[in-house]
């Protein structure tokens, strides 16, 4: 997965693999050592963590740790955190370089806005947009100095996104949401194709929703891979960088075997036709 093949370009020159290992709910150094060192045996060179996991620390004493085992450096990964809720606005910078300092980077690859959102506040608060404004700015500053070597956002809208688009000095690099058959964000995505902006996809198993879909089944069936592979490589078939999650080693190494197989245009048509505009993970769209 190291391979420049299996990754994208973003727009400030650089390339984000396509397939990333996600740490939601990955707690406990123990279990986060097992766990990336398990990924990294398995070829993922992408890591996406955020201040809200609560596991930067860890995840940045991990990859210290087991680089020099797998005969990696720094440069060879690509890691990615995200400013929480609570700390959109006048708290950013500090927010933004506290994640620098848990993980003891001299750099964060991607750094995003992880939601449109401030925590304490009503979802109609028209203070919601100035606080995302002054996010970016503290995102931009941080961008021109190196620290972060890209920066994008997580969960907006078309809405928000063209909000951020007007007014920025740096356009988002990515933008990373929900997306799997059952929500394929049409618009979403030709907005981004048309700005320059990775659309990169979480939940890629409709949180396991998507598991026992007979229609998912059946495409795995005649392919001979798992459904969770199935489902991944549908988007990344599509351009589309991906990031599953486990904890369990066996899993984490099927996760990432995507490159070594094709779904046919009628297996793709298939899944592509289940979507009904199901989220099962946050909805952003009344944030204003």
């Amino acid at each position: 997965m190291s391979d420049p093949q299996h990754s994208v370009l973003l727009n400030t020159g650089s390339r984000m693999p396509l397939v990333g290992l996600g740490t939601y709910k990955l707690r406990g150094l123990e279990n986060i050592m097992l766990t990336v060192d398990a990924a990294l045996a398995a070829g993922y060179r992408h890591f996406d963590t955020a201040a809200v996991y609560r596991n930067e620390v860890e995840i940045g004493q991990a990859l210290r740790e087991l680089l020099p085992k797998h005969g990696l450096l720094r440069a060879d990964i690509f890691v990615t955190s995200k400013l929480g809720p609570r700390d959109q606005g006048p708290m950013a910078p500090a927010a933004c370089q506290r994640s620098l300092d848990q993980l003891g980077l001299e750099y964060i690859d991607l750094f995003l806005v992880h939601w449109p959102g401030t925590q304490g506040l009503r979802v109609e608060d028209p203070q919601n947009s100035g606080n995302r404004a002054q996010s970016w700015t503290a995102l931009e500053e941080l961008y021109s100095r190196g620290k972060f070597r890209a920066i994008g956002v997580s969960n907006y809208t078309v809405r928000h996104l063209e909000e951020v688009l007007a007014s920025c000095k740096v356009p988002p690099a990515v933008l990373q949401v929900e997306f799997h058959p059952r929500l394929v964000q049409t618009e979403l995505r030709a907005l981004c194709a048309q700005r320059g902006v990775c659309f990169e996809a979480y939940s890629s198993l409709g949180t396991g929703a998507l598991l026992s879909d007979p229609a998912v089944l059946e495409v795995a069936k005649g392919c001979g891979r798992t459904v969770a592979q199935v489902l991944l490589r549908w988007a990344v078939q599509q351009g589309i960088p991906v990031l599953p999650k486990s904890c369990n080693a066996s899993r984490v190494q099927k996760n990432g075997q995507l490159f070594d197989f094709e779904l046919s245009q009628e297996d793709m048509d298939k899944l592509t036709g289940l979507d009904c505009g199901q989220r099962y993970c946050w909805d952003p769209t009344s944030v204003a």
